[in-house]
């Protein structure tokens, strides 16, 4: 039996889901179906049946009378609750078909039923080479980004507070044994990078570092409690492996997501990259974050020394399967200073092809044009939100410190006005909960296209 199956939360037959009205109304049937030793599974609300990446509860459909029951007897607001076999279907009529394989229309047709690819459909979509199959695929992928989550791209804010870190990671620049200027933020100074997102009308806050255990659980609680009582602001962690119950603690505090990344979902992979690191921890740790009622976030690199496009197969799978609410896809780029600092950059060609398809299968989600394809190519955070991918993510550490905050090399340190031109490039709209007017007084420009 392979690691991923022992944790698989693909496993619940003829499965019904529970769509509730908010997030603490969820928060609180997921307990209740815990109480009740109701089989459940935190996942993205499928499209036609909820708002945009938002959470249902997934379970067995021999529950279904049970858990009307406990909706019922606890006054619970819900949307409804839905058996998954009504599937919404996509029109993907626009795409010409001279020129493509039957092979590429026959996975065409399936996914404008919204059937579930198997392994060998998306591994011939990640091997297309011929140009009109591509945009073909980029197209399909866009449609469905287009239905799933609109025009308007989610604009997010990274404060990178630590970079202290105890692992050792082959591919990492902030790895324990590298010699760099290491650095810890201070609360106060966090809480001020906060403000200035919140004048910015940015609504999410990740709050990054490495693995550093001077920040421990009641430290970065307090922080959380701070932000969520003077700004309301959504909160993701990325913060690493922690403590299994530091997780639960997290939510009540006000955690909604945290980032916590498998890179690979090939377990031979995997220990190359992370030398001092568990596979079967990291898997088992993806889970807990989803039982504790925060929405994961994970993802990959394309490109890794050693990397086949099978291993690229089971990291679209595995998100799929553990029902990831963001997904992170982007090339592997060397850092000086590591193991794998000689090592080619991963290809940006495969890389928009990994969000397409990521996209096509895992539907209702955050896809982030992420920083590190910005790095690879000025243009690529465009043609990124063109593939399919709907969110990008601001670096908001104080500039003094930036410089020593870089995974990988020559960071992209991507800023309002980069993420500005990236989405007039791709033909998207800016968030409407921006401040437009205290944007423009900070000295941005904003083509009016943009937000009307």
């Amino acid at each position: 039996m392979r690691i991923l199956d022992k944790f698989n939360l693909n496993t619940i037959d003829r499965p019904y889901i529970l769509v509730c009205s908010s997030n603490s109304q969820m928060l609180f049937a997921k307990e209740l179906m815990d109480k009740a030793k109701i089989e459940n599974q935190l996942i993205p609300t499928p499209k036609g049946f909820g708002g945009v990446c938002t959470t249902a509860i997934k379970f067995p459909e021999d529950h279904t009378q049970e858990v009307a029951g406990l909706t019922a007897t606890y006054g619970l607001e819900i949307e409804g609750i839905y058996p998954m076999t009504s599937r919404y279907k996509y029109d993907l009529s626009t795409i010409e078909a001279k020129g493509l394989s039957d092979r590429l229309m026959e996975i065409l047709s399936r996914i404008s039923e919204n059937a579930e690819l198997d392994r060998d459909e998306i591994k011939y979509l990640l091997e297309i080479e011929d140009e009109t199959e591509y945009k073909a695929l980029l197209q399909a992928a866009d449609i469905i980004r287009r239905e799933c989550v609109g025009q308007h791209i989610e604009l997010r804010a990274a404060i990178e507070f630590s970079n202290y870190c105890s692992k050792n990671c082959n591919y990492c620049g902030v790895r324990r044994d590298k010699k760099m200027t290491r650095y810890r933020m201070s609360e106060e100074d966090i809480l001020g990078e906060v403000d200035l997102l919140n004048r910015i009308g940015i609504k999410t806050v990740i709050l990054q570092s490495g693995e550093d255990s001077y920040y421990t659980a009641e430290k970065i609680i307090k922080i959380i409690k701070k932000i969520k009582g003077k700004y309301g602001m959504q909160i993701t962690l990325s913060i690493g492996e922690r403590n299994n119950n530091e997780f639960a603690l997290f939510r009540e505090a006000g955690v909604n997501n945290y980032l916590l990344k498998i890179e690979t979902a090939n377990r031979e992979l995997f220990q190359q990259l992370h030398p001092d690191d568990d596979f079967e921890l990291r898997v088992a740790q993806s889970r807990q974050i989803k039982d504790a009622g925060i929405r994961l976030g994970s993802g990959g690199m394309v490109g890794l020394p050693g990397q086949t496009i099978d291993h690229l197969v089971e990291d679209i799978i595995f998100q799929r399967d553990f029902g990831v609410h963001m997904i992170g896809f982007g090339p592997f780029l060397p850092a000086k200073g590591t193991p794998y600092e000689a090592m080619p950059p991963g290809d940006l060609r495969l890389s928009l092809k990994m969000i397409a398809v990521a996209r096509i299968v895992c539907q209702h989600v955050f896809l982030p044009a992420t920083t590190a394809i910005a790095s690879l190519n000025p243009e690529a955070q465009a043609l990124a939100l063109m593939a399919g991918a709907n969110t990008i993510m601001l670096v908001s550490t104080p500039k003094e410190l930036r410089n020593n905050y870089q995974i990988y090399s020559n960071k992209n340190m991507v800023d309002l006005s980069f993420a500005i031109k990236s989405v007039q490039e791709a033909g998207r709209k800016l968030p409407k909960y921006l401040n437009f007017k205290y944007i423009e007084e900070l000295g941005y420009k904003i083509p009016k296209e943009l937000i009307e």
